[in-house]
């Protein structure tokens, strides 16, 4: 077990004008990278929905994976692999369990102590190679699961991490990027519309190395999927991507946490989504933190959402913390909004109709995500399952 404390002695009274808070004297966590972590769910208090990562989330939808216990067996997989890749059960002792992150919340922590045995993705060799990993027919019952996604010192390779029909899952991934690798990683959620996912993604990125980590939801009626990317060494790399479309009743939530923690590393995070239906609902949160050691960082970070109707709500938050004044750069922008007038009058003015204009421009803002993917026949597998959202919309 790992856990990180933090100071609970409060300053003088009535310094600065501080006073005790009627729930206690604590001081809030200062520091994105100082949070209480725990592999132990018993470490963790009952969720309430008060506490800073859940106050944006809906609770009582998923009290059974944050409070209850767990079935941890064997996940049914479907799977297609390559030369190179290989797929197997490793036992919760395995030493690469845990080498890229320690839970930070209570479901993640609930995953983590009711799982038997992990999936382990293994990458290795420097072609490139394509191996994807499909989670179907989990049903109704409250379900944990860990996967290890490795890539070997200087391998190259893509990993598809994909969930289908029923679920109430709370699972851990952690991916492990060797020195000189470059790994992509993509998650889809095209879940059943009664589905439950919480997922925390845990990198660590060695040195030289380069991570490109994709999240694409579109099923399931919540799905929280939160990466976290340690770089740890000098000259790691992350592209963080993200794409979402959610509909009426629908919560699609994601944390992002980059921790840029060595020199000369870099990350870009771009997530875009759009939201369409009474009670529509997306949550981004965007930390960025550059550590005192990390001279020469050079981050970016934004989050854009389209609205396409009355009656949803998209939340956008990006934080940045800088501990060290020798950068290359960093930044970060969001923004939220309805159809550019603009673009509709131009396409209207060359005979589309305003309907079919209003999905190209919203399938133009979409695919931007899904072209960096790099695989054809997955890109156009997801163009298609957008154009049957925006058929909806």
């Amino acid at each position: 077990m790992t856990v990180a404390t933090q100071s609970t002695a409060m300053p003088t009274a009535g310094q600065h004008g501080l006073v005790a808070h009627s729930d206690g004297p604590v001081v809030p966590v200062q520091t994105r990278s100082e949070r209480f972590r725990s592999v132990d769910v018993a470490d963790f208090a009952p969720v309430t929905g008060r506490e800073h990562e859940w106050k944006l989330s809906p609770v009582a939808a998923f009290a059974d994976l944050t409070s209850g216990e767990l079935d941890g067996a064997r996940l049914d997989l479907e799977t297609a692999g390559a030369e190179g890749v290989a797929v197997e059960w490793i036992a919760r002792d395995d030493a690469r369990i845990g080498t890229a992150g320690t839970p930070e919340e209570r479901a993640s922590a609930n995953a983590w102590t009711n799982f038997g045995e992990a999936l382990l993705i293994r990458v290795t060799g420097e072609d490139e190679k394509i191996a994807t990993v499909t989670r179907t027919g989990l049903g109704a019952t409250p379900r944990a699961a860990h996967t290890v996604i490795e890539a070997a010192p200087n391998s190259r390779g893509l990993v598809v991490l994909g969930g289908t029909g029923s679920a109430r899952l709370s699972e851990n991934v952690e991916v492990i990027v060797g020195e000189g690798a470059n790994l992509t990683v993509v998650s889809v959620q095209e879940w059943d519309d009664d589905a439950v996912h919480l997922a925390s993604h845990f990198a660590r990125i060695g040195r030289d190395a380069k991570l490109k980590h994709i999240v694409v939801s579109l099923g399931g009626k919540v799905v929280r999927v939160n990466p976290s990317t340690h770089l740890a060494e000098q000259g790691g790399d992350v592209e963080a991507l993200g794409l979402y479309f959610s509909d009426a009743g629908q919560h699609l939530e994601q944390q992002v946490y980059v921790h840029h923690d060595a020199p000369n590393t870099r990350s870009r995070v771009t997530y875009k989504g759009a939201l369409q239906g009474e009670g529509a609902r997306s949550v981004w949160i965007g930390d960025v933190l550059i550590g005192n050691a990390a001279v020469g960082t050079d981050s970016y970070e934004q989050n854009r959402n389209l609205v396409l109707s009355d009656g949803t709500r998209a939340d956008s938050i990006p934080n940045l913390e800088i501990e060290t004044g020798d950068i290359a750069g960093a930044g970060h922008a969001s923004a939220t909004g309805r159809f550019d007038d603009e673009q509709l009058f131009y396409l209207m003015a060359r005979g589309i109709t305003e309907e079919e204009a209003r999905r190209l421009v919203v399938r133009g803002f979409l695919t931007e995500i899904v072209q960096q993917i790099g695989v054809a026949e997955l890109e156009e597998r997801l163009t298609a399952a957008l154009e049957a959202e925006l058929q909806g919309a």
